[in-house]
């Protein structure tokens, strides 16, 4: 038989605590559920009778009740106010929350040193995003804001606007011309590496990667059925008469080889994209840290190279000249190519958020992109040139790579070192890095890479000093 509704007065106490009102009256609720006092049916008091019997102001219960509303624990009858929802004390009785409750001892650990933040972090891939214009940046974000989300779950956001201005912006500082249609919007370089080999049809064929290299690179194609073969790089890069008649495909940094730092002379390029032209194959540029150079003339990318169209498929990101953390790359492939690779993407879920599009998209077009790039590359080039100088003063004769473009150097060590433990002496020391031999696949290298994007030129020195002491 169907119990009758009562008007409901329910003793709530609330639990004490720092935690905010509303989640207190929230979980006292719930209790009252979990202890069989309240059950599906029963009504709730009005947020103003409940105000009034708790002592508090009203805006807490309002919050209280939306957050039990939206959490299924209550529901709302017109007529009838608020009523507990079917099955809702099950789920208080399982555990269930309104809210995820923060961690019972609200003291802080000290953290052990292992886990201590570094005094110097030069890890690379952290570029310093201190120099974004916040101003710039939260107008950006306010205009995102403006727009209505689209409905399609079908589909990604098409990121027309963004597009757009990627477009205008790699035709200006790339040389790479392509109408926005050519290009794809992804959520990063290595999110968009799997959906790589099965729409450019390299599963069970020959793809070849750099050595030392973008591992992730490697795992995501090996994973994906993928033959890889690793080649290694020298002072110029990758070499193009390292390729072979069965490969199918090539993944190359030529703009500042990953992680050495090497730039591919015009010579080389000419020849990768003819040996590409030759075979049929396709080249997979990673334009990476194409955006930093210091004391050289900038070379175009390999797209943007007679003949490169229909075999070079670029790949670009926000990660270097903005912030990883904001997870977009851009993708310009072949014609062909690109219905087979928007699928792919669209199939595997890689698609970036429309607000996030919609924001980057305003602050390229505004300007604050181009702004931001000029002034971040003079502090990038103050502050390789601080360490770049220190690691002289106080390592003198010690072999640097890479130093004319990106955001890190390259520190060779003796061969034979270990240059994992030197890592982690360092790191006990505070100063974090990246040991080379993580790079390699096949190569046997011993060295440090350093990001110097976050190093001040006031602390070079000191970073240099405890480099010397555990190096030297």
């Amino acid at each position: 038989m169907a119990r009758t509704p009562q008007v409901s007065t329910v003793a709530l106490r609330l639990p004490e605590g720092s935690a905010p009102l509303r989640h207190r009256i929230a979980d006292a609720l719930v209790r009252e559920l979990r202890d069989g006092r309240l059950r599906p049916g029963d009504p709730l008091p009005s947020t103003r009778a409940l105000a009034t019997q708790l002592g508090v102001s009203r805006g807490p219960v309002v919050a209280a009740y939306d957050e039990l509303l939206a959490a299924g624990f209550i529901v709302s009858r017109a007529g009838s106010g608020a009523v507990v929802a079917a099955e809702a004390d099950l789920a208080a009785e399982a555990g269930a929350a309104s809210h995820v409750r923060p961690p019972r001892s609200s003291r802080r650990r000290a953290a052990p040193p292992s886990e201590r933040p570094a005094r110097w972090d030069l890890r690379p891939g952290r570029p310093d995003t201190t120099l974004i214009d916040q101003t710039a940046w939260r107008r950006a974000w306010r205009a995102a804001g403006t727009g209505v989300p689209g409905n399609d779950a079908g589909a990604g956001p098409r990121h027309t606007r963004l597009r757009t201005a990627l477009a205008d912006h790699l035709r200006r500082t790339r040389g790479v011309g392509c109408d926005p249609e050519d290009l794809l919007v992804v959520p990063g370089v290595a999110a968009s590496l799997r959906a790589l080999p099965e729409a450019l049809g390299l599963v069970g064929r020959v793809a070849v990667l750099e050595d030392p290299g973008y591992v992730e690179a490697v795992t995501a194609w090996a994973d994906s059925g993928v033959r890889v073969r690793t080649v290694p790089v020298d002072g110029d890069g990758l070499d193009p008469a390292s390729l072979r008649d069965d490969d199918a495909a090539v993944y190359v940094t030529p703009s500042h080889q990953y992680p050495l730092g090497a730039r591919m002379p015009v010579g080389r390029r000419a020849e990768l994209i003819a040996w590409a032209r030759e075979h049929g194959s396709v080249v997979v540029e990673d334009d990476y840290d194409g955006e930093f150079r210091y004391d050289v003339s900038p070379l175009p990318a390999l797209r943007a190279l007679p003949g490169a169209t229909d075999h070079v498929v670029y790949v670009g990101t926000a990660s270097k000249v903005l912030a990883p953390s904001l997870r977009v790359a851009w993708l310009v492939p072949p014609p062909h190519l690109r219905e087979p690779l928007r699928v792919s993407l669209e199939q595997r879920g890689l698609i970036v958020n429309e607000a996030t599009g919609a924001a980057l998209a305003e602050f390229i077009a505004s300007g604050a992109l181009a702004g931001h790039h000029a002034r971040a590359a003079r502090t990038y080039a103050a502050r390789r040139a601080g360490l770049v100088g220190a690691l002289g003063r106080h390592l003198p004769g010690l072999s640097l790579d890479g130093v004319d473009a990106g955001l890190h150097v390259v520190v060779r060590l003796a061969e034979g070192t270990d240059d994992l433990e030197v890592t982690l002496a360092l790191e006990r020391r505070g100063l974090a890095a990246s040991p080379l031999s993580a790079y390699c696949v096949e190569r046997d290298l011993s060295g440090l890479v350093l990001c110097y994007a976050g190093l001040p030129e006031s602390q070079a020195d000191a970073a240099a000093r405890v480099l010397a002491d555990v190096v030297g």
